[in-house]
């Protein structure tokens, strides 16, 4: 196979994030937000919808995760969106998987306990990995956008002698980085007043950041309420 070389720049060929995940702490409207985006179907994981009109599925579990997924391929995958709210629970949920795969192995066939996280020298945490990541692989190919939505882990870490609170996204050890590192954007939600607003600000004490160029570095007012009409700004994200 022949390879051609460049002789100039080639243009971008993506504008928006193919997988986002927007990160707060509880009960900041991120689940309010994601029903005002159109097409866009809720993979709800924590029972969180209930008090929103949206197109939304509700999974107490991974069967019916799985299960979901497939009817959505079947149907042609008419969604431009999906987002799992939330990848935090997510975690919780790929236990069942986790054994099945520790279980495939030599050393685990007779494995009989019901949490991987129990096997000494935290030897567990690998099948929790490729159990999460196999299931996360098969949610990206439902849609053309994956938003991963997630709860807020507060670190308190020491700053030149002075204790202070960093913001990161609440799962277990390499996880988070990894999940990090393969999305596009990641945007941490918080509210003032009447404003849920979305920071892609990287700083050392919240992890967010973006390659898409429109929002790298940008703090985007999501929703707003304002004489009791609620709108978003979700053309801001995708534009």
């Amino acid at each position: 196979m022949s390879i051609v070389l460049p002789t100039k720049k080639v243009k971008a060929e993506q504008v928006n994030p193919k997988r986002l995940i927007i990160y707060s702490k509880p009960k900041a409207g991120k689940t309010t937000a994601f029903s005002m985006l159109d097409n866009n179907l809720i993979l709800d994981l924590e029972g969180g919808s209930g008090y929103v009109d949206a197109l939304k599925v509700d999974i107490p579990d991974l069967k019916t995760l799985l299960d979901t997924g497939k009817a959505i391929k079947e149907a042609g995958k008419p969604y431009k969106y999906v987002t799992v709210d939330t990848v935090t629970a997510l975690e919780s949920m790929i236990m069942p998987l986790a054994i099945k795969l520790y279980k495939a192995t030599p050393m685990g066939k007779n494995f009989q306990g019901d949490n991987v996280t129990t096997l000494p020298n935290g030897a567990g945490y690998l099948y929790i990995r490729q159990a999460f990541f196999q299931v996360l692989d098969f949610i990206d190919t439902l849609a053309p956008t994956i938003i991963l939505s997630g709860h807020i882990k507060d670190k308190v870490v020491d700053d030149d002698g002075e204790m202070v609170m960093a913001a990161n996204i609440d799962l277990t050890g390499k996880m988070k980085s990894l999940i990090c590192a393969n999305a596009d954007a990641i945007g941490y939600m918080y509210r003032k007043g009447s404003k849920a607003i979305l920071s892609f600000k990287n700083t050392d004490d919240v992890t967010c950041g973006a390659r898409p160029v429109h929002l790298r570095d940008q703090e985007i007012v999501l929703t707003e309420m304002n004489k009791e009409v609620l709108t978003n700004n979700w053309d801001k994200i995708f534009v």
